[in-house]
Formats: C-alpha cells, sequence, structure tokens
C-alpha cells in the first residue's frame, strides 16, 4: 500500500509511519515542524523513518491549498492517515487562528484532495476532547458532542462533522478516532506527564491542576497504532440499517484504555519510577480543562477485536527509559 500520513514527524504519525514501514508499506510523509515544541524531537523523529527506503517525506503546511492541491495530483496515494493538527487545549485559548488554519482549513484540503483522486479510506485524528461537557462515563462514540470547552475540542468536532458530509456526499469511506491522553516513548513535550517527569528529574515543581481532582484515560503509543493498522484496512461501508447513526460509509471510535487513573496517583507512579519525589504546587482547574474521561471501546472491540492493553505501569516505565537514554546528552525539547 502507498499511505499519505500527515504530521509524519509528530508523536502519533511518527510512531505509525515506523509501524507501516516495517510492515513494507510505503509512506509519504509530509509535516510542516511547527515550532509549538521544540523541532529537535521532531527532526529526531524523522530522521529514524529516513533509514527507510520507502520512506518519503516532504516538508508542507496543510493549510497551504494549492501545495496540497499539488501532493495530491502527482502522488497517488492508497490510503490517507491524516493527524496533523495544531494540538493543545490551553493553546487554542491564547492562539485561536492556528487551529482554524491547520485544524479547519488544513482539513478540508485533504478531504478533497481524497475526493478528487479517489482515496480508498480516509483515517483522520479527533479527540476525546470532543465529549467536552458530558459527565456521563464511560464516554459513548454515540454519546452528544454538541457541548465542547475549548476551541481545539469544537475543532475536532468540526473535522467530524466534515467528513461525515463528504461521506455522505461522495461516498468516501473516512473514519474518525478519538484519541485519549496518548503517551509513551517520544511522546510530545506539552504534555502532562512528559511535563511532570521532565520537571520532577530536575527538581522543579509540578502544577496539579484541579487539586489532583482529575481522572485521565491514558492511552499508550503502541495500543494506539495497532488500533490505528486495523482500522486502516478496515473501510467503513455503506448501511441501510435504521439503528446505525449513519447510511454513509462512515465510522467514529474511540481508542482508550477504558481505565481512567487519578492524578494523584499518576503521579505517584511517576515518582516511583523515577525515583524522585516531586515538589507539586496545586492550582485550580484550568479553562477548557475536563475532570475526567473514559472510553467506552466496544465497537473497537466489536470491529476490529481490539482493546488497548498495555498496563500504565509498563507504559511509564517504559517512557521513562526512553526520556533518560534520549536526554542524557542533550536539553530537554
Amino acid at each position: 500500500m502507498r499511505i499519505l500520513v500527515t504530521g509524519a514527524a509528530g508523536f502519533i504519525g511518527y510512531s505509525l509511519s515506523r509501524r507501516l514501514l516495517i510492515e513494507d508499506n510505503q509512506v509519504f510523509g509530509v509535516d510542516n515542524l511547527d515550532g509549538y515544541y521544540n523541532i529537535q524531537l521532531k527532526e529526531s523523529r524523522l530522521a529514524r523513518l529516513n533509514v527507510h527506503k520507502n520512506f518519503q517525506f516532504k516538508r508542507l503546511d496543510i493549510a497551504d491549498r494549492d501545495s496540497m492541491a499539488h501532493l495530491f495530483e502527482t502522488q497517488p496515494f492508497d490510503q490517507v492517515v491524516h493527524l496533523a493538527a495544531q494540538a493543545g487545549v490551553r493553546y487554542s485559548i491564547q492562539n485561536p487562528y492556528a487551529y482554524a488554519d491547520s485544524n479547519l482549513t488544513g482539513f478540508i484540503h485533504v478531504l478533497e484532495g481524497c475526493r478528487q483522486n479517489n482515496v480508498a479510506h480516509l483515517v483522520y485524528a479527533s479527540s476525546s476532547s470532543v465529549y467536552g461537557a458530558t459527565y456521563r462515563t464511560p464516554f459513548v462514540a454515540g454519546d452528544n458532542t454538541d457541548h465542547p470547552l475549548s476551541l481545539y475540542a469544537a475543532t475536532k468536532k468540526a473535522n467530524e462533522l466534515m467528513a461525515h458530509a463528504y461521506s455522505h456526499l461522495y461516498q468516501l469511506p473516512t473514519t474518525g478516532l478519538r484519541f485519549f491522553t496518548v503517551y509513551g516513548p517520544w511522546g510530545r513535550p506539552d504534555m502532562a506527564y512528559f511535563r511532570f517527569v521532565d520537571a520532577i528529574v530536575k527538581d522543579r515543581p509540578i502544577h496539579v491542576y484541579n487539586h489532583g481532582r482529575m481522572r485521565r484515560d491514558f492511552t499508550y503509543i503502541d495500543d494506539v497504532v495497532e488500533a490505528v493498522v486495523r482500522v486502516l484496512v478496515r473501510p467503513p461501508q455503506c448501511t441501510n440499517n435504521a439503528s446505525a447513526h449513519s447510511s454513509a460509509p462512515y465510522k467514529v471510535y474511540n481508542i482508550g484504555s477504558c481505565n481512567p487513573v487519578d492524578l494523584v496517583n499518576f503521579i505517584e507512579m511517576l515518582e516511583v519510577a523515577l525515583g524522585k519525589t516531586a515538589e507539586k504546587i496545586m492550582l485550580p482547574i484550568q479553562p477548557g480543562d475536563v475532570q475526567t474521561t473514559c472510553a467506552d471501546v466496544s465497537d473497537l472491540v466489536d470491529d476490529i477485536n481490539f482493546k488497548p492493553k498495555t498496563s500504565l505501569s509498563v507504559g511509564i516505565e517504559n517512557f521513562v527509559d526512553w526520556y533518560h537514554n534520549h536526554y542524557a546528552a542533550r536539553p530537554a525539547a
């Protein structure tokens, strides 16, 4: 298969690209190497992908309409995995235009590229953030998601609506993946677990929001990649089933462990793995944050016979080992 991976220098994009290359697929990666976090980490990921003969890379901004159209016109793709986006709940409050450019304008360019060039399946990143003010847990894919708590969440909800319109109008098979707090080696430095580890190692205090009264459904990167790979080869079909949410070739899955952990307990697990105690600064909840996330993954189990299974303790140990090895002789990103 020849597969386009947008955001190939990002955390999930890099990890997925490596897996696809190992399985002898041809991967064409694009990324704009945005400076939202230190690009040194992105460049290190790319360096590991560039050793593969079946990997091609182009530095490209998905918000650039002409460049995206040229990409699809000149490069035939069987499937597309769209992971490029402006991430971060809190940053969306500070810089909303970045989210409009990347997450909305960029996504329509991907949809048009797929439509105009007969791509067999578009898989794209959504987020658990779309559940917003939904307080019933676990979150079920069919739950109402009309009350986002951040602009980031609103753009991801918009992506799902845009994808459905294209699935309905043009019979383009699309699958949205609502990722739940993805973590692990080569992860994003803006994520809480990464910031906590970095601060504890360097004897800096950590900021604990909502005084630690938060719960998160953590999902290990290898489990996320396994889910994406399985979903990718199973494009949704049109259906006339009255009980289905849509007759279009459209699907949305939760990608989570369905095992939320208290933030305080999570920090304790980091302290054990690092052999150090964190100095904690307790703070109120931040705008846009939700208190609890928990994924119902019954659809994932039913359709692709998979449920994330890596224990949090193992995942944390793997990340801490990677952190020590990667930053042993270089500054933190």
